[in-house]
């Protein structure tokens, strides 16, 4: 008997424009897929086994396609969160071999783990032949990682990776049921702009504990508020908030809310000036009222700034991973100096810097 076919599908990292931690509070989302990809093959097999191998690791995984929360950890586990999650769904998996590669940097606060589930999902999807629509494939792989991986994250992340579309931000209503998806044109490079990632290198993990930490003290927030989710709150909800801390993640939400409405119309209008203004009021929030930047964001982005950026800020969780800043193509290079020149006489590790476009979502390659 002839061996099943091979496919190939891949999926893209995302960086978020602006709106960080809202997705999990019900505000609004921009972010792009970037031109940085993690290529997933797929062959099924019959006996109920599903591997899968790495570039990412040394060694390979193995585990039953009826594999249940708590057996698979490390990496495996959002390649066997997803199984579980498309199992739980309807659309058993009967074993497969999985080889996974990426230039996606990891820990870098580019969801490169969204990239894997979101990939691994459409594999396996497109391999037992069922037609899923992207935002369901994204609502499925975040499963995996909330309630496999055990990663309290919002949708943002897999939506980029299921829904990214070239030349388009995507302004996402994480509020609405399903999540809705609309694309923004973002053609800065047009207008002689770059786009320019800097990834610190810093440690970055969403599940060390400080990221369930923010959410929790949202979910305290918008509780004591009486609302539904958090980013429904109007400006005199920071008055009602006794606690000094609750009170700064409030008025972090709030702020970042009209922050990514004003971005939407700066990017469909080709302000970029306002939109690089943006980023760097962004940046601020998250390091004084959501607490979430370090030391290697902070700098980054003030090197940015001083050599040229028109705007900078972290993206992603925090807590280390990356920062973006907004350059005009002739100073792309000279940021870049900066931004190393800096993290040396701190003593930091090298960072390192590439440019990044928006790109395609998930999709079969061969």
């Amino acid at each position: 008997m002839d061996a099943p076919p091979v496919g190939r599908w891949s999926a893209p990292g995302r960086v978020n424009l602006i709106g960080e931690h809202l997705d999990y509070n019900g505000g609004p989302v921009l972010p792009i897929a970037i031109d940085r990809r993690t290529d997933v093959k797929a062959r099924l097999r019959d006996d109920g086994r599903v591997r899968a191998w790495s570039d990412l690791a040394e060694h390979s995984i193995e585990f039953g396609a009826d594999v249940e929360p708590g057996e698979v950890t490390d990496w495996g586990a959002y390649v066997a969160g997803v199984v579980w999650s498309l199992r739980e769904a309807g659309h058993p998996v009967p074993g497969a071999d999985v080889v996974i590669s990426s230039d996606v940097p990891t820990g870098a606060g580019l969801s490169s783990s969204a990239a894997i589930e979101c990939g691994v999902a459409a594999a396996l999807l497109g391999s037992i032949g069922v037609d899923v629509p992207p935002v369901e494939v994204a609502l499925l792989a975040q499963r995996a990682e909330n309630d496999y991986v055990g990663v309290p994250s919002g949708s943002m992340d897999q939506l980029a990776a299921m829904c990214g579309a070239e030349g388009h931000a995507l302004f996402i209503d994480t509020a609405a049921t399903p999540p809705k998806v609309d694309p923004v044109p973002a053609d800065w490079t047009a207008d002689g702009l770059r786009l320019l990632v800097i990834d610190t290198r810093a440690s970055h993990s969403l599940a060390d504990g400080e990221y369930a930490k923010r959410r929790a003290e949202c979910d305290t927030a918008a509780e004591q508020l009486g609302l539904k989710h958090l980013a429904d709150a109007g400006l005199d909800a920071v008055l009602r908030i006794e606690d000094p801390v609750i009170k700064a993640r409030v008025r972090h939400v709030i702020t970042e809310t009209a922050r990514t409405r004003s971005a939407v119309r700066a990017l469909r209008e080709r302000q970029w000036n306002q939109l690089a203004t943006l980023f760097t009021a962004s940046h601020a929030s998250l390091r004084d009222d959501f607490e979430v930047s370090a030391p290697e964001l902070d700098i980054a982005v003030d090197a940015s700034l001083e050599a040229g950026a028109l705007g900078a800020r972290m993206t992603g969780g925090g807590f280390g991973g990356s920062a973006i800043a907004l350059v005009p193509a002739d100073r792309a290079e000279a940021v870049g100096e900066r931004v190393r020149a800096m993290f040396a006489h701190a003593e930091f590790a090298e960072p390192r810097t590439f440019m990044v476009a928006p790109a395609a979502g998930a999709r079969r390659d061969g």
